[in-house]
C-alpha cells in the first residue's frame, strides 16, 4: 500500500514579462528559495521546463515552476498569508506577468 506523508501539492507556474532578462528570472528563483524557510513547507522544487520530448499535451510555455508538498489544506492556506510568503510576492510580483495555480490533494 502506498503511504503518502504530504497530501498537498501546491504547484506555481510563472509567466515573466515579455521584455524579462535572465537576471529577472534569476531574481525570481532567489526570492523563490526564500520560501523553503517556511515550516509549514515538507518539500519544496523550483524548475524551469525541462527538455523533454515535445508533445501536444506538454506546455513549456512558462519560464519558472514552484512545487510544494504541505501536509493539508489549512497549512496550505496558512502559507498563503505567511509573511515570509507575502514579503516574497511584494518583492517579486513586477517580475511576472501571469501566474497559474494548481493545488491538488491525495487521491490515496
Amino acid at each position: 500500500m502506498h503511504s503518502n506523508t504530504h497530501k498537498l501539492l501546491h504547484m506555481v507556474y510563472f509567466w515573466l514579462k515579455e521584455e524579462y532578462t535572465e537576471q529577472d528570472k534569476a531574481q525570481l528563483i532567489e526570492g523563490l528559495q526564500g520560501l523553503a524557510d517556511i515550516d509549514l513547507i515538507k518539500a519544496i522544487h523550483i524548475g524551469v521546463p525541462a527538455s523533454t520530448l515535445e508533445r501536444d499535451v506538454i506546455d513549456s510555455s512558462y519560464q519558472v515552476s514552484l512545487v510544494l508538498q504541505l501536509d493539508n489544506t489549512e497549512d496550505q492556506d496558512a502559507y498563503q498569508i505567511h509573511p515570509t510568503h507575502l514579503a516574497f510576492v511584494e518583492k517579486c510580483k513586477h517580475l511576472w506577468q501571469r501566474v497559474k495555480v494548481y493545488d491538488s490533494i491525495s487521491a490515496f
